[in-house]
């Protein structure tokens, strides 16, 4: 059985399911590597513009596996110390494939998203949760350290220095009304409501230019490391005169005037590349 399940419920939307129900999708390596391999050939697909990510049953994801976290392959021969850090490396990519996917994608939190879970959910560019979801930096609590996945990173540019301290060093279960009043989600529903929030949210962006989608994510992460303002306007404005030299807003201008949806192509400005 697929450890991580793949759906198009719509055009260009692309729902990908962490498939451990049984065991609250704990992360094993056979899970990592396999949404690692899932998650690279989404990003590959040109007809996919929005990704959905979610876990089956009542968790999201409730991080690493304790009782089964299974055996790397390709490490006969190896000493301790290279296995190690080709385990490591399993889990840790993860979060700069979310980043470097050209899709934004939505975490749909579906219950617990606890250690490696949490940072599944900080690697994505939304964050929906249910009302039962909890969200807990684990690490503290088993005796290693809550800065993993790249959590030290994100979390203090979603929520601040002082929750995230808060967060990473009491390992305390955050609910989702709090979760949401610090900033860490967006929006909290009912967890009947959450996929289909996810998906209809994904739907509709999906009918954005997909070049806009894509770089309006490049310069969201991009400028999280920019120190200026003036860098960060700099990247914006050549980001926006690509845009610009697309048929996209002679497109929107023609839907407005004729009261329809636009029709975004990405296309070069005919009117200026004829």
């Amino acid at each position: 059985m697929s450890l991580v399940l793949v759906d198009q419920p719509e055009p260009h939307v692309t729902v990908v399911t962490l498939n451990r129900p049984e065991v609250l999708n704990a992360m094993s390596i056979g899970l990592v590597l396999e949404l690692a391999d899932v998650l690279e050939a989404v990003a590959a697909d040109n007809h996919c513009r929005v990704v959905v990510l979610t876990g089956a049953g009542r968790a999201f994801c409730s991080g690493l596996d304790l009782k089964d976290h299974g055996v790397l392959p390709g490490i006969d021969g190896l000493p301790m110390g290279r296995i190690a850090q080709r385990s490591m490396d399993a889990y840790s990519r993860l979060v700069p494939i979310l980043r470097r996917m050209p899709q934004p994608v939505v975490a749909a939190i579906n219950g617990a998203a606890y250690g490696g879970g949490m940072c599944l959910a900080l690697g994505a560019d939304l964050r929906f949760a249910a009302t039962g979801a909890e969200l807990n930096a684990t690490g503290i609590v088993n005796g290693l350290t809550s800065t993993e996945m790249g959590a030290s990173w994100l979390l203090p540019r979603l929520v601040g220095a002082a929750h995230s301290s808060d967060l990473l060093l009491t390992g305390r279960v955050v609910q989702a009304d709090e979760a949401w009043r610090m900033g860490l989600v967006s929006r909290v529903v009912e967890s009947d409501d959450l996929l289909p929030l996810a998906v209809e949210t994904a739907a509709r962006m999906a009918r954005y230019s997909a070049y806009g989608l894509s770089m309006t994510k490049d310069v969201l992460w991009a400028n999280l490391e920019t120190t200026s303002l003036e860098a960060a306007i700099h990247l914006e404005d050549r980001n926006q005169l690509m845009l610009g030299f697309t048929e996209n807003l002679p497109e929107a201008m023609r839907a407005f005037a004729a009261g329809r949806e636009p029709q975004y192509t990405d296309d070069p400005r005919r009117d200026l590349f004829g």
